[in-house]
């Protein structure tokens, strides 16, 4: 669709202009804004097996690595605390959040007593889906995000994670089981894998109705040009030409038809009807829909504040000691312009589905027109809108791709400012993660 590769060209040439890391020696992140509400994440960045497709920052899970970790991530959440921040939501990313799953109970136990959290979202792995864990879990998780990617057998040997996690038959009856124990059940599936079929798409997508997980979230295969290489050699070359019709399907099976299943909950994430997962208050899987800014705590978490896009050192060793040192462990920043951050909301309020022209224009002195014409044109042509009016804009089943086009975009710069993060590593970090 040429749409879609004027669009990928011109938020990759974009992405890369401001999403360019500068060292700083910030000891801490800016103090909150008054009326400001904010969302806290957090990254745990250990795992029991990495996965030739993840950007985000991970290490191969040691016991003796990962509870100094928590507990210095305790410390920077304080720290937070002494500057002024609140909290209504915390997401706890990875990595495998719930890989030491004692250290974490006492991080959102923590969490929940010092700050107004009405909302907690964890990720984790079909591993971690058993009784012992998931009733540590009850009452303290409100959403809960099991990395599946897949539930064909072939897919999930490919991505050497069929041994660690268990066939396809196995994870979806652990997200039965696990189902109850949470208000939102999230299974995290990726599409446009090399090897994927439509025929294994469509059985990927009746394995997650089958599963009764009341949340799904389908992301396109993106990776940054470092994972790209690492992908080729493992899965192969990723092809963008069937991007878009391996989403029409997704949209056709959970959200088409006279009864559907789920509605949209962002241009991702899909919410099952009658469940506590839809509605307006739904929790969705791209916090940054719902807080437009977030610190985040954590050896490689992104912060996003203001005017500036704060990265966490990627080095679990030099996080401890920063932290232990009494500062925050920021290493890098990039700073957003008045146009990036018209951008930003332009993309993440359309993502998630509306954006508010009254807002935007009450926040940056001028309408969306004035400010992003050539956005607005481009997206107008395209057909993408389905109302444009004084209150607001809501997208076409076309705009919704689009908003997938753009988003992946989005998120392979971000993936490359998570590598010139990961090229800062110290000599023996690097050698665990790639060997050299």
């Amino acid at each position: 669709m040429l749409s879609e590769r004027m669009l990928s060209t011109v938020v990759r040439a974009c992405s890369n202009q401001y999403l360019k890391l500068t060292p700083t020696d910030d000891a801490k992140v800016a103090s909150p804004k008054p009326g400001q509400r904010y969302m806290l994440y957090m990254h745990v960045p250990f795992c029991e097996r990495l996965c030739p497709y993840c950007s985000f920052n991970r290490f191969p899970f040691k016991e003796e690595r990962a509870k100094p970790y928590f507990a210095n991530m305790r410390k920077e959440m304080m720290m937070l605390k002494d500057l002024g921040y609140d909290f209504e939501s915390v997401y706890i990313g990875g990595g495998t959040p719930t890989i030491m799953i004692d250290e974490l109970c006492e991080t959102i136990d923590m969490a929940r007593e010092n700050f107004s959290i009405k909302e907690v979202s964890s990720e984790t792995n079909p591993n971690h889906l058993i009784p012992s864990y998931l009733e540590k879990l009850k009452g303290r998780v409100d959403r809960l995000s099991v990395g599946v990617q897949s539930f064909d057998d072939g897919l999930l040997k490919q991505m050497d994670r069929y041994e660690k996690y268990g066939c396809g038959q196995e994870i979806m009856e652990r997200i039965q089981e696990a189902s109850p124990y949470f208000v939102s059940m999230n299974a995290d599936m990726i599409f446009n894998f090399p090897a994927q079929t439509e025929d294994i798409l469509i059985n990927d997508i009746e394995r997650v109705i089958e599963s009764g997980a009341s949340q799904t979230t389908f992301y396109p295969l993106m990776a940054s040009p470092s994972v790209q290489r690492s992908l080729a050699r493992t899965v192969g070359k990723v092809d963008y030409k069937r991007e878009q019709r391996f989403y029409e399907i997704i949209c056709e099976l959970l959200i088409g038809g006279d009864k559907p299943l789920f509605e949209n909950g962002s241009a991702w994430t899909f919410n099952r009807l009658g469940t506590g997962a839809a509605g307006e208050d739904a929790m969705i899987d791209e916090y940054v829909v719902d807080y437009e800014e977030y610190p985040a705590i954590g050896s490689g978490g992104i912060t996003y504040l203001g005017e500036n896009m704060y990265v966490n050192t990627f080095s679990v060793s030099q996080y401890n000691e920063k932290i232990e040192s009494g500062r925050m462990s920021i290493m890098g920043k990039t700073h957003f312009s008045k146009h990036d951050r018209m951008r930003y909301r332009f993309m993440m309020q359309l993502f998630g589905l509306r954006l508010d022209k009254k807002q935007f224009k009450e926040d940056f002195g001028c309408s969306i027109e004035a400010g992003l014409p050539a956005e607005m044109a481009f997206m107008t042509a395209a057909g993408a809108f389905a109302t444009n009016n004084d209150e607001e804009i809501t997208l076409t089943p076309k705009g919704r791709y689009l908003m997938v086009v753009m988003m992946r975009q989005f998120f392979i710069g971000v993936n490359n400012l998570r590598d010139q993060a990961r090229a800062a590593l110290p000599g023996e970090e690097k050698e665990l993660l790639f060997g050299c």
